[in-house]
């Protein structure tokens, strides 16, 4: 018989472009370090972008806009995420891009006022009466169905609760006991049950249990203090979308008909001005009586050069609004037309009123030593066993091409290495590849010489 050892059931991190960018690597005073967090060069743009971070913190920036420009390649977008991961997982972040707002289901204002209410979180805290311990009994009590037949019906629930104080025993309704499978309650793990409304929540397993298997995915709490009924705060995050949504799809009823209605509406439906209004009088309601927090977070819109005069104009009235988010824009165009128009150029193809509301932040093309670094750190976190030889390689074509090209040759030249039995990337695996895969200057250069061969 074969025994095998049972492996982690944690899921592994996919790894996207971005993926090593972990913050904005700044020292304390605000410095940026040379090479830190996953982001090498840049140093003016994430001295910049630190100063920004500060102020979304103290909350001196809502309404307020930031430009990142620059070439291709420079690690806008890199910048960008560096700013969420400063700010934290509390602080919204909605990443878009400028051509998203062409949907042909909804309006494009309609796009951008959905992802600004995405941008804008409510931190809700609430002081409720809860029943909160380890399970030590969770009984259904069973009786016969008043409707007849030969199934049971789930009268109510003995629940038995433990703290480091006490126990209690609770009788509770059987819609507590749906609410209690859908959550997947045990014997053993931690919960609270609010009561006014009944909502259960699983909090983990205790801890008393830790050693239960030598490999686990469960997360251990430990057991709570104090008695088992007790008031406690409890803090949500949602974002102004999130209610729009709630308040703007009412579930109908149970009937064939109702369901069938839900079923044939369209898969998005607009979100009127009224009804956004009436949530945020509600919104500053909570916040007057001390009972919401708002939370600004931001929204980062990439390629801002792909909007058109329609939506830059509405972004005005958005950016005015007393209840907006940070807003990052990021484009790589130098002077262009402005999208929607014939013949108005401006520079970065923002109009030039808009243009005089934004902080503009410049990003520069990376030198040879940068990009080996950059290289060096994508390697590092793709798990790849490089020759110094094959970095000095690749940051040379990254210089003559661009280094987004030198990043995409890693992994065909690690499959060359494999192929070729090595377990290191060598430098003739790099000009291996580099001979297989065009970049777009050696593409164009055999276009125009072989443009005949081509249909026009």
């Amino acid at each position: 018989m074969k025994i095998e050892e049972v492996k982690s059931t944690v899921r592994t991190q996919r790894i996207a472009a971005h993926s090593h960018v972990k913050g904005l690597g700044l020292d304390a005073d605000g410095i940026p370090l040379s090479i830190a967090a996953g982001l090498v060069g840049q140093k003016s743009a994430r001295e910049a972008a630190g100063i920004v971070v500060d102020l979304i913190k103290t909350k001196k920036m809502a309404g307020r806009a930031l430009l990142l420009a620059g070439p291709p390649g420079t690690g806008k977008t890199a910048i960008a995420l560096a700013i969420a991961q400063e700010l934290g997982n509390k602080v919204p972040f909605c990443p878009m891009v400028g051509s998203e707002v062409f949907s042909s289901e909804i309006k494009k204002t309609e796009v951008l006022m959905e992802n600004f209410r995405r941008s804008i979180g409510l931190r809700i805290r609430e002081t409720k009466e809860v029943y909160e311990g380890e399970v030590t009994e969770l009984t259904p009590v069973e009786t016969e169905n008043p409707i007849g037949g030969y199934g049971k019906t789930i009268s109510n629930v003995v629940i038995g609760l433990k703290t480091a104080k006490g126990t209690k025993q609770l009788k509770l309704d059987p819609s507590i006991f749906e609410a209690l499978q859908k959550e997947k309650v045990e014997i053993g793990d931690v919960i609270y049950i609010e009561a006014n409304s009944g909502a259960v929540k699983r909090q983990g397993r205790s801890d008393t249990f830790a050693t239960e298997f030598d490999l686990e995915t469960e997360e251990y709490v430990p057991l709570p203090k104090g008695d088992v009924h007790k008031k406690k705060e409890v803090i949500q995050d949602v974002t102004l979308h999130d209610l729009d949504v709630a308040n703007a799809r009412p579930q109908g009823g149970q009937d064939v008909l109702s369901m069938m209605g839900q079923l044939m509406k369209p898969k998005k439906t607009e979100i009127t001005d009224k009804l956004r209004m009436e949530i945020n009088k509600v919104v500053n309601k909570y916040i007057d009586q001390g009972i919401a927090e708002l939370v600004p977070g931001v929204l980062f819109i990439d390629e801002i050069h792909m909007l058109d005069l329609e939506t830059f104009t509405y972004l005005h009235k958005s950016l005015e609004s007393p209840i907006a988010p940070i807003v990052i824009f990021a484009t790589n165009r130098g002077r262009c037309i402005i999208r929607g128009t014939t013949d108005v150029i401006a520079p970065h193809g923002v109009p030039l009123d808009l243009l005089d509301r934004l902080l503009i932040i410049r990003t520069m093309p990376y030198n040879s030593s940068e990009m080996e670094q950059i290289i060096k750190l994508r390697a590092q976190t793709e798990g790849l066993q490089m020759e110094e030889a094959a970095f000095t390689r690749l940051s040379e074509i990254g210089s003559g091409s661009t280094l987004r090209y030198a990043v995409q040759l890693l992994t065909p030249a690690n499959q060359m290495c494999k192929v070729n039995g090595r377990t290191q990337i060598t430098k003739r695996d790099i000009d291996d590849v580099q001979l297989l895969f065009l970049d777009a200057k050696r593409s164009s250069k055999h276009l125009s010489e072989k443009n005949n061969k081509f249909m026009v």
